[in-house]
C-alpha cells in the first residue's frame, strides 16, 4: 500500500482503555471507551492497524466486541492545517468521490515534522478544494495508504467521506491489487516465491523496520524476477542486478524494501536498507541515470470502487530515472 507508512520523526500517542464486556459492534464499543475519538477516527484507525486486544491487532469495526485491555495508536500529526499549494498532479482518474494519481518520487503524502509543505495533502488541498475527506485527520485529509516519499506510483485518495470508509475496509481486508516494480542488486533466489515474515521496528533503530523473529506483524509478498542483468558467463554466476515485480497482500512499512534486502537483493539506491554496494559497472550506470532514491514505482492499484462498484484498475511505467537505469542495465 506500501502502503507502506511514513515514519515519522515523533512517537506516536498512545491510549489504553478496559472494555468490561462485548457483545456489540467493536466499533461502537470502541467510541464508548475511548469517548476523545469519533467513530468514523477509530473506524480508519481499525482500517490502518493501530487498535490492539490484548496485544493483538484488531482491524473490523463490523466485527462483534470482545472483552479485554485495548490499545489506540495515534500517528502523530502536525498541528496547523496543511495550506493548499498549486503543485501539478498526474491524474489518471477522478470522480466525486476519489481521486487516482501517479505520485512522483520526492513527494510526501501527508505532512510530517520536518517536511510540512509540498506534500500530496498539498497539492490536493489545492486541486480538489474543500471536497477532501477528513477523517484521516487534520494533517492527512483524504489519505488513505501512502507510499514512501522516494517511492513513486499509484496512489488514490479519498474525496468524501463514504468513499474513504469504503478505501479502508478494502484496505484492510487487502482486496486490493497492489503491483510495484523494484531495480536490486543481484537478485532473490529462487526466481519466484513468496515471502512471508514478521515485520516490525528495528530493535537497533526505530526508524527502521526489519523481519523480526516474534512480535511484529505478518507481512507477506509475491515476487517475480522479470528480467537480469549482468550474468556473468561461468554458468551459475549470479546476476549484477535484477527487474523484480512484486505483489502485496499485505502493507506493512517498508515491506518491499525489508522483504528484498532479507532475501540478499536490496533495491538498488535503497540507502536504509541497501547494505553491501552494487558492483562498479551498476554503480556507474546508477549515477549515469541520475537515480538518487531507491529504485521502487508503484506500477499497478486495482480495486472496486467503494460507492459506485465499477472495478477500477490503474497501471503506470517506472518514470525516467528508473527506466533509464534499467535500459543501462540491459547493456551490461
Amino acid at each position: 500500500m506500501s502502503d507502506e507508512p511514513l515514519i515519522e520523526d515523533d512517537e506516536p500517542a498512545v491510549l489504553t482503555a478496559e472494555l468490561a464486556a462485548g457483545g456489540v459492534r467493536l466499533d461502537k464499543a470502541l467510541t464508548d471507551i475511548f469517548p476523545e475519538l469519533s467513530r468514523a477516527r477509530l473506524q480508519a484507525l481499525l482500517a490502518e492497524g493501530a487498535v490492539s486486544r490484548d496485544g493483538q491487532a484488531v482491524v473490523s469495526g463490523s466485527a462483534k466486541a470482545q472483552a479485554g485491555l485495548y490499545t489506540v495508536t495515534l500517528p502523530p500529526v502536525v498541528a496547523a492545517t496543511p495550506a493548499p499549494e498549486a503543485i501539478p498532479l498526474t491524474v489518471l482518474f477522478e470522480d466525486a468521490d476519489l481521486i487516482v494519481i501517479d505520485k512522483p518520487a520526492g513527494m510526501a503524502a501527508h505532512p510530517a515534522p520536518g517536511c510540512e509543505t509540498g506534500t500530496l495533502v498539498n497539492a490536493l488541498l489545492a486541486h480538489c478544494g474543500g471536497s477532501l475527506s477528513g477523517i484521516g485527520g487534520v494533517a492527512r485529509p483524504g489519505i488513505v495508504h501512502r507510499l514512501d516519499k522516494d517511492t513513486s506510483g499509484v496512489m488514490v485518495a479519498a474525496k468524501s467521506d463514504r468513499a474513504h470508509a469504503g478505501l479502508s475496509a478494502l484496505f484492510a481486508a487487502h482486496d486490493i491489487e497492489r503491483t510495484y516494480i523494484a531495480l536490486t542488486r543481484g537478485a532473490p533466489s529462487p526466481a519466484n516465491g513468496r515471502i512471508e515474515t514478521l515485520i516490525g521496528r528495528s530493535s537497533s533503530d526505530r526508524k527502521k523496520m526489519a523481519v523480526l523473529r516474534s512480535g511484529g506483524r505478518v507481512a507477506i509478498t509475491d515476487y517475480v524476477v522479470q528480467d537480469v542483468f549482468g550474468v556473468p558467463s561461468r554458468a551459475g554466476g549470479a546476476p549484477m542486478a535484477a527487474r523484480v515485480a512484486c505483489t502485496l497482500h499485505t502493507g506493512r512499512t517498508h515491506q518491499i524494501r525489508v522483504h528484498l534486502a532479507s532475501k540478499g537483493a536490496p533495491i538498488l539506491g535503497d540507502a536504509t536498507y541497501g547494505s553491501g554496494s552494487p558492483a562498479a559497472a551498476v554503480r556507474a550506470a546508477i549515477a549515469e541515470a541520475g537515480l538518487a532514491r531507491q529504485a521502487l514505482h508503484a506500477s499497478v492499484l486495482g480495486f472496486r470502487h467503494p460507492v459506485t462498484g465499477a472495478e477500477l484498475r490503474f497501471e503506470t511505467a517506472p518514470p525516467a530515472d528508473m527506466s533509464a537505469l534499467e535500459r543501462l542495465l540491459q547493456a551490461l
